[in-house]
């Protein structure tokens, strides 16, 4: 792929995000957060109970920066942040029943938007994007290999 079709790549990838995420949050009328807090609860989806320095490690962010963020959640509402059983002085993350239920309604929502777009392409759209899945799929584990990021993941459910 030339210079230029990977740059029309990221740009697509990341214009397709933004759209989304200014849609959706219009749509389910929620308050939207900021990126960093919805990788949290990401991480924390995908491992119940983690702690506050493998949260951090996972978002390749500082545990300072993560504390701030489970912070600023759990005020909100969408963050638990329990004693771990085996060491008082460390806490364990759960999601609340309002962060599950919005990460499922968002994920709805996106699923909803992008098959109104699929349906009203061109008729080999759908099977020349999902035919790009798996291509795509080994360039974003490269990319965490590169990055030394834990594959955590590989489910790709956001």
């Amino acid at each position: 792929m030339s210079a230029d079709g990977l740059a029309e790549l990221i740009r697509l990838v990341a214009g397709m995000r933004r759209v989304a995420r200014r849609r959706l949050a219009a749509s389910l009328n929620l308050s939207p957060l900021p990126e960093a807090q919805r990788e949290l609860l990401f991480v924390v989806e995908t491992n119940p109970g983690i702690g506050v320095a493998a949260a951090a490690a996972e978002l390749g962010l500082a545990g300072n920066s993560v504390s701030t963020l489970v912070n600023a959640l759990v005020e909100a509402g969408l963050l638990r942040r329990e004693p771990d059983p085996a060491d008082r002085r460390a806490v364990r993350l759960t999601l609340t029943e309002a962060a599950r239920q919005r990460l499922k309604a968002w994920r709805t929502a996106r699923l909803r938007l992008l098959e109104r777009a699929l349906a009203a392409g061109e008729p080999g759209d759908r099977a020349a994007i999902e035919a790009a899945l798996p291509a795509l799929r080994r360039v974003l584990e490269h990319l965490r290999v590169q990055e030394g990021e834990p594959d955590v993941h590989s489910g790709l459910r956001r």
